[in-house]
């Protein structure tokens, strides 16, 4: 079994596995239930009150866990993913909420623009959850040596995709009357106001 097969059946699985993300390595698992991220948060040393981002394939896969991200919510999703950034948007029938911390009402979706051997565990997986593959407050990790040595030892699966670039994916909520920009990361957050601020 291939290292990717030994992923895609882990988070499957609902257990973990450490994958290349577009921007660094990830700790992932199966997002459809509680306990498996339960474990991941566990796992990580996470806050369970701190949210996590549901991570798809493609978009059409996205909106069919979240049918709620049309108007507005699925224009600016469409504007802006793939690509380097998650995005909080309206959550009204609060699916998901074992990932959207204190808020159930919102939630934080990315679609990576992802090819190479993590683009391949999240095409055949469809739709994870993943969080940096690091111990909190800890630098995120380039290389599958720079994760924690125990999330190493956490995860059932390993992929190594080489060096990646380093920097988290930019985070933007748009839930408010106005975009706040919650982390400036991979991609410039002014870009995608403009590019919002263009079709919305």
């Amino acid at each position: 079994m291939s290292a990717v097969d030994a992923a895609v059946a882990a988070i499957r699985g609902g257990r973990l596995a450490i994958v290349p993300t577009d921007t660094v390595y990830g700790l992932a698992t199966g997002p459809y239930s509680e306990a498996p991220v339960r474990n991941l948060y566990r796992a990580k040393g996470r806050d369970y009150l701190q949210p996590t981002a549901l991570v798809a394939a493609d978009l059409d896969l996205l909106f069919e866990c979240v049918p709620e991200l049309r108007g507005r919510a699925g224009t600016i999703a469409r504007a802006l993913l793939p690509g380097a950034f998650t995005l909080v948007l309206p959550n009204p029938a609060r699916r998901f909420p074992w990932l959207t911390g204190p808020s159930p009402e919102t939630i934080g979706v990315r679609v990576p623009a992802l090819a190479g051997p993590g683009g391949e565990v999240l095409a055949r997986a469809g739709v994870i959850v993943a969080t940096s593959a690091n111990l909190p407050g800890a630098p995120d990790p380039r290389t599958l040596d720079e994760v924690p040595e125990e999330l190493r030892a956490a995860a059932e699966a390993l992929v190594d995709g080489g060096e990646l670039p380093g920097t988290p994916s930019t985070v933007i909520d748009f839930t408010g009357p106005e975009p706040v920009v919650l982390r400036e990361g991979a991609a410039p957050a002014a870009d995608a106001l403009r590019v919002v601020a263009s079709v919305v």
